[in-house]
């Protein structure tokens, strides 16, 4: 029996190892880490700057040794016919004889090494790689920083849809227990029918509310798993609590910081954007330059009425050529000016965009700051009409139970806890969000 016992109790200890390992136990900061390095939208923003690493590298070997080979087979299925005078084939002045020249088979295998030399385009291309590298690295870090905000929001849906089932619950024990008396106090004839119903209806409204809050609560896991990377089904243990985080998210130093616009990564997105316009009228200039290159190629032949390239004694026969290539334009029908003028006209748009992006960050920092501050506000007067709204209905139930006052003064009473109690859990969120969208605003890098 106690072997059996043993058994069964290890066969329980090794399910229960089994069931946590595919549980993710993650708090908020966990969490950020987790999705920065999982999430969708970070997975394809880190193969963006492999892909352009490896388009950087692309316009390098432009300008590198080029060695390339070739080999052509040539084989005639009818041989073309030239015509000599008669007198040099020996026959008689003024006739014509038919000469095929030539073998039916022939063989050419060459090497030819090239390099360029100079080409203006190929320089403004390279620093354009280079450009669009740290493009793709700005937005894998705006990239990190939107998915910091998501997994916040994401993360504090969760902890207020447990919050807001924990209350409901709580306020439905109370009801269900009102309801009790009540109608104990209604059959005794000390009350009206109406004072039961009226409970009644409350209570069915919070059981509704309550039901929706448990549906809401499966669907905020799984937004929350979209964000984070994972398969909807993941199964998640959320270690921080709303409480904790509102505290940990209560920063007022935050209010004073300076804000430094030439750090924020829009701003050198911006920045870059002109870069790169400037580098587009540059590359359309450089097309009127001239460009040289240079190249050495070897290479050997060999011609046979039979195909007996692999013997031994067939002939091979080598050459070699050097050459340098110049080439100058000269004339594009305007083409080309027209090009570096519209090339001309994105830059300045690049700069327009620029100038309204510093505005509207300025904007947005200035806004984030006093919206941070109203939400710590809101907080602090949302959980002192709490205490107040819970001291009245208390107060209000006393009263109703000892009938000095009516069923629909306990009805208002209720409403306005069950008003203040949603409007502290939202309240806490907001700290939480709000304080996410001002690091955000003044481009605070994740820890």
């Amino acid at each position: 029996m106690k072997k059996y016992i043993y058994s069964v109790f290890i066969l329980f200890l090794i399910s229960t190892l089994h069931a946590q390992k595919k549980e993710l136990h993650l708090s908020m900061e966990e969490a950020i880490d987790y999705a920065i390095k999982n999430n969708y939208d970070n997975k394809v923003a880190s193969k963006n700057i492999e892909a352009a690493k490896k388009r950087r590298w692309e316009t390098t070997i432009i300008g590198l040794p080029q060695i390339n080979g070739k080999v052509d087979y040539q084989y005639w299925l009818k041989q073309q016919i030239s015509i000599l005078p008669g007198e040099i084939a020996g026959g008689d002045p003024g006739t014509l004889v038919p000469v095929v020249f030539g073998t039916k088979h022939s063989v050419n295998a060459s090497v030819t090494l090239s390099q360029l030399l100079f080409d203006g385009s190929y320089l403004v291309g390279l620093q354009s790689a280079k450009t669009y590298l740290k493009i793709s690295e700005q937005a894998k870090e705006k990239t990190a920083l939107t998915t910091r905000d998501a997994v916040i929001n994401a993360y504090g849906n969760v902890l207020i849809t447990e919050k807001t089932i924990e209350i409901l619950e709580r306020n439905s024990t109370i009801l269900k227990k009102n309801l009790y008396e009540t109608q104990k106090i209604y059959e005794n004839g000390l009350t009206e029918l109406e004072n039961v119903e009226q409970l009644q209806i409350t209570l069915g409204s919070i059981e509704n509310n309550l039901n929706n809050a448990k549906r809401m609560k499966a669907i905020a896991y799984k937004m929350l798993n979209i964000t984070l990377g994972n398969k909807v089904n993941k199964n998640l243990v959320l270690t921080d609590s709303l409480d904790d985080l509102v505290v940990k998210h209560t920063d007022l130093n935050l209010l004073a910081s300076t804000f430094n616009i030439k750090n924020h990564i829009d701003y050198q997105m911006a920045q870059n954007d002109v870069r790169s316009k400037e580098l587009l009228v540059k590359y359309e200039k450089s097309k009127a330059l001239p460009s040289l290159a240079a190249f050495i190629n070897y290479g050997t032949n060999s011609n046979a009425n039979n195909f007996n390239f692999f013997d031994r004694d067939q002939q091979w026969f080598g050459y070699s050529l050097l050459g340098v290539s110049l080439n100058v334009p000269i004339f594009s029908s305007f083409g080309r000016s027209a090009k570096t003028a519209r090339a001309k006209i994105n830059l300045e748009n690049a700069e327009i965009r620029k100038e309204e992006i510093t505005q509207k960050l300025n904007l947005q920092a200035a806004n984030a700051k006093s919206e941070y501050q109203l939400s710590i506000e809101n907080y602090e007067t949302a959980k002192k009409n709490l205490a107040l709204a819970e001291r009245i209905e208390k107060k209000q139930q006393i009263k109703f139970f000892e009938g000095i006052s009516s069923s629909f003064d306990l009805l208002q009473a209720q409403n306005q806890l069950y008003t203040q109690q949603n409007n502290y859990v939202q309240s806490m969120l907001n700290v939480i969000a709000k304080k996410s969208s001002l690091e955000n605003a003044l481009n605070i890098p994740i820890k």
